[in-house]
């Protein structure tokens, strides 16, 4: 018969070989990108690219963990589900594409954790600015090892906030949400990774973050990083995030509950 584990060491066992993975993964996604000019990308749609990494990034992980854990499920953003399981690996195996295909350095490698559809772990590595973010169901998230906590920032006239874009975004979606944080006297921004903008609201360098649609694979790691910081965070999963692209809002405590109304999102 096969050795079992309780569920706490069998996403431990799963975790520790995952940051091994990911390293790998971020070196061959750095020696893969592309020079900064224009895009070095094929189009999905506007403003939607696919690098040649992207596919190769996304292959290489499952492959390493499906070899380690052949019974485990798999979601990824470019080649979609595979099997079931009762825990799912989900990939976004460059965060950021549009960044990436451009030489910049703000895009990421994120990959999630679930068990019986709940987010248990998640890893985003960015390895172009030396940083990784992790995070355990239960057991604290971590910037480069050390503890991260959501922002304690409590009057939304100090506040940075990013809005993420989006092809999905209906027209005139994006002034509308920048003018009412603009009037609440908030900092906007838009940096081009949604993982990675999530990460910002759990260690405390962003007060929220606001997407009209997004996916699984785009925020799987990100919820068990903001839980586990204390951030404030829209009901994605159960707004249907499970299946298809879902809005998300996540914030600094002390200012959710304002910008929750402002941008007219509501949170757990």
């Amino acid at each position: 018969m096969p050795i079992t584990y309780d569920t706490d060491t069998a996403i431990d066992i799963r975790f520790h070989a995952a940051c091994s993975i990911i390293k790998e993964a971020a070196a061959l996604a750095l020696n893969m990108q592309p020079a900064p000019g224009k895009p070095a990308a094929d189009l999905k749609g506007h403003q939607d690219y696919v690098t040649e990494a992207d596919r190769t990034v996304e292959q290489f992980v499952t492959a390493r963990l499906g070899a380690l854990f052949p019974e485990d499920a798999f979601l990824g953003e470019e080649h979609g589900g595979s099997s079931s399981g009762l825990f799912r690996w989900v990939i976004d195996p460059i965060d950021g594409t549009s960044n990436y295909a451009r030489g910049r350095n703000r895009w990421c490698i994120s990959l999630g954790l679930m068990h019986r559809n709940v987010p248990v772990a998640g890893i985003i590595e960015a390895p172009a600015i030396r940083e990784s973010f992790t995070a355990r169901k239960g057991k604290g998230a971590f910037l480069n090892g050390a503890p991260i906590k959501a922002s304690t920032t409590d009057k939304m006239n100090e506040a940075m906030v990013e809005i993420g874009w989006s092809p999905y975004v209906p027209k005139g979606w994006y002034p509308e949400k920048m003018q009412a944080l603009l009037h609440k006297g908030v900092m906007p921004r838009s940096l081009g990774s949604g993982a990675l903008a999530l990460a910002d609201v759990a260690c405390g360098r962003s007060d929220g973050y606001h997407e009209y649609v997004i996916f699984l694979w785009d925020v799987a790691a990100a919820l068990v990083l903001l839980d586990e910081a204390g951030a404030r965070v829209s009901p994605f999963l159960k707004m249907g995030g499970l299946t298809q692209r879902t809005t998300i809002l996540a914030c600094a405590p002390l200012v959710a509950a304002t910008l929750s109304k402002t941008l007219g999102v509501t949170l757990d």
